[in-house]
């Protein structure tokens, strides 16, 4: 790829200048100059006007495959529990299934998982099983062997998993070997109308440009989806599917790694991810002891715990709590924000929420723009008000 400036169209208007995230334009004699360190991401080209920049793409002389063709989720779980967002993602992927015409399949590695059925329910065609004492623990090695297997024998066209710390780790392995892109961490897919491609959008410098990806000469297309961004349908009972329960052997795929033991994070009273309610705190508290007015208001509503980036940074929270960009994509019926400015990264990672509540001393904070209701004030006399109020004081 390579990027150029027709002088003859360039009217040095500053437009690009001000696009740039990485600040390497410049107007020198009324035409834009594009220094060194130049990524090619293409804001400066979309925001010109003029049509003066010109991002030119390789021609691949090698075409898709297009015996590739379905669509597939690949359904996380733990403790023999699917995990909540696979209901997400399945519900999305009946969505584009159905935009190209083709089934949808789930597939799900584990031993004794419950509600596998409801994948159905759900708008799954099929499910591929593999039930197996080996796989209970989630082995990145293991899992990653086992679905480059089931990929290649049936060639799915898309494969979906979560952006979970499992998936983020075990998803890159299965796409480096099939020689396939993997686009990661999408908040947005959808059927490109005219191609029939995976459109795959995902937030990228710092959440200030989102990004739109296409895999046009490789399949599949792979990518991973940040839970709690899409919306999960409402289960069909009637639905009828496949379950296909395919072996394992034990003696063709060896883990080199081995699960001692999963610590629990304690201080999680609620599981932030599947909260409907969650109260988190930001930097406007101003040190680590003050989480505990967000913890009270958390038990009084019985909601999780959560927090912004600036507090986990300082360690005053475990990373475990962090909302935002870099930490958890949630999506509660109530969001109260404590003492939270609103930086695009918290905004990207709570902004579905049904209710957002603002308490901040700023009432210029860009939370405000997003929030259903605002507070400004002092959140250290309005927090410990509300939590009296809801446990019944005057």
């Amino acid at each position: 790829m390579s990027i150029r400036i027709e002088a003859k169209q360039c009217t040095g208007c500053g437009d690009c200048v001000n696009a740039c995230p990485l600040g390497i334009i410049e107007i020198v004699d009324d035409i834009a100059q594009i220094g060194e360190g130049c990524n090619l991401c293409g804001a400066c080209r979309d925001a010109c006007t003029f049509e003066a920049i010109i991002i030119e793409m390789p021609v691949e002389v090698t075409p898709a495959d297009e015996s590739y063709r379905g669509v597939w989720v690949f359904a996380e779980q733990q403790d023999g529990h699917l995990k909540g967002f696979v209901y997400e993602l399945v519900s999305k992927g009946r969505e584009l299934a159905d935009s190209l015409g083709t089934e949808l399949c789930a597939v799900c590695f584990g031993h004794n998982i419950d509600d596998v059925n409801r994948l159905v329910a759900y708008g799954a065609d099929r499910i591929y099983l593999i039930d197996d004492p080996v796989l209970a623990n989630q082995q990145e090695d293991i899992y990653a062997a086992e679905l480059v297997r089931l990929i290649r024998e049936n060639k799915p066209g898309i494969v979906l998993a979560g952006a979970t710390s499992f998936g983020r780790a075990f998803f890159p392995r299965v796409a480096a070997v099939l020689r396939t892109g993997l686009t990661a961490d999408c908040t947005g897919l959808e059927i490109d109308s005219e191609s029939g491609l995976l459109r795959q959008t995902r937030p990228t410098f710092g959440g200030n440009i989102m990004a739109t990806i296409l895999c046009r000469t490789r399949r599949p297309q792979m990518s991973t989806v940040r839970p709690r961004v899409f919306k999960r349908n409402t289960p069909d009972d009637t639905r009828q599917g496949e379950i296909i329960r395919v072996d394992f052997d034990k003696e063709r795929v060896t883990a080199r790694t081995k699960l001692l033991s999963f610590v629990k994070d304690l201080t999680e009273k609620v599981k932030l991810e599947d909260a409907d309610i969650i109260v988190s705190g930001g930097r406007g508290l101003g040190k680590p002891e003050n989480f505990g007015i967000i913890r009270e208001l958390a038990d009084a509503l019985g909601a999780a715990v959560g927090s912004s980036r600036p507090p986990v940074d300082e360690g005053w929270i475990p990373y475990a709590h962090q909302v935002g960009q870099t930490g958890k994509t949630v999506c509660p019926k109530l969001y109260i924000a404590c003492g939270i400015s609103g930086a695009v990264q918290h905004l990207a990672g709570m902004q579905t929420a049904d209710v957002i509540v603002a308490i901040n001393d700023d009432p210029d904070a860009p939370i405000f723009e997003v929030a259903t209701y605002g507070l400004v004030g002092d959140l250290f006399k309005i927090v410990p008000l509300l939590t009296e109020r809801l446990k019944g004081g005057q």
